[in-house]
């Protein structure tokens, strides 16, 4: 019989980081139209969409072995599910988002001890009132159903709010009390599943090609031959971080020198490694880098 390892994939802001990913990482994915079951090129894998805000719940339960989901949603969902492998991305790229109490920019509201006794409305209910309680403030803490950051004076005296930028705070006349929790994404996995050797060796090849397709943003690669009396002039100039590889070419004298760097780096370094007696340059984009 066949064997399946059962994934989840967020549906909505994390959605296009997510299939991004898995192309770089090797994985053709294809949406189908008004489908939330897209098609795979991996017979071993079943793959269904669906809300962050769910896939914590339906891992913990079995329903799924597997699936991407924020580390904010892990926590306010309270579940009890393996934590394979953090992977440092949020909707606009690389990175982790924010969630903030704010409030209207001329609210008396100066200090989180200020929020005694007032209604703050958010998604995120069980990990604000897990906050207010370690800060020993008592609110009334209500579930807000979308469009949160309109919702003060009127409807809330404050918001916790998912931001990455803080503009949509700005436009809306807000201003941020505190930082409440940073989160990013974790690929978790059902704790029966982990248990499964060959369900787990499948999870873990994945979050190695997956971590390899994030480092590999950004990134390229540069090859250049160089002689062997410009050698050390063109060493000097290659980042340290990450040694380069060295070859003697089949020329007496020569030398293939090859290095992974940033992309932004590598703009700025090929005219100087040019000057510097490198020749034949190279370069090329990465989808996976692998440490």
């Amino acid at each position: 019989m066949e064997r399946k390892l059962r994934f989840v994939l967020p549906k909505g802001s994390l959605e296009k980081m997510t299939l991004e990913l898995f192309k770089r990482a090797g994985y053709r994915i294809e949406k189908r139209e008004r489908s939330y079951i897209p098609f795979i090129d991996d017979e071993e894998l079943e793959v269904l969409l669906i809300r962050t805000q769910e896939i914590p719940i339906y891992i913990e339960k079995g329903i799924f072995d597997v699936g991407l989901a924020g580390n904010d949603w892990i926590l306010e969902r309270e579940v009890d599910v393996e934590r394979v492998k953090e992977l440092v991305y949020a909707k606009s790229g690389l990175g982790s988002v924010r969630w903030v109490l704010a409030v209207p920019v001329n609210s008396n509201i100066n200090g989180i001890e200020d929020l005694k006794g007032k209604r703050i409305a958010t998604e995120l209910v069980e990990v604000t009132k897990a906050y207010l309680k370690g800060k020993g403030v008592r609110a009334e803490v209500e579930f807000s159903w979308g469009a949160t950051e309109i919702k003060p004076p009127y409807l809330a005296d404050a918001i916790m709010e998912l931001t990455e930028t803080g503009r949509s705070l700005k436009a809306n006349n807000l201003r941020i009390l505190d930082t409440v929790l940073k989160s990013t994404t974790w690929l978790i996995a059902n704790k029966s599943s982990w248990r499964d050797s060959w369900k787990k060796e499948k999870i873990e090849s994945l979050a190695i090609l997956l971590e390899g397709a994030i480092n590999g943003i950004g990134k390229v690669g540069l090859k250049l031959n160089v002689s062997e009396e410009n050698l050390g002039k063109v060493m000097k100039l290659l980042p340290s971080l990450r040694k380069p590889t060295l070859s003697q070419l089949s020329e007496k004298g020569w030398w293939a020198v090859e290095i992974v760097l940033d992309g932004r780096k590598a703009r700025e370094l090929i005219p100087q490694i040019k000057r510097a007696g490198g020749e034949g340059i190279v370069e090329y984009p990465l989808n996976k880098v692998i440490y």
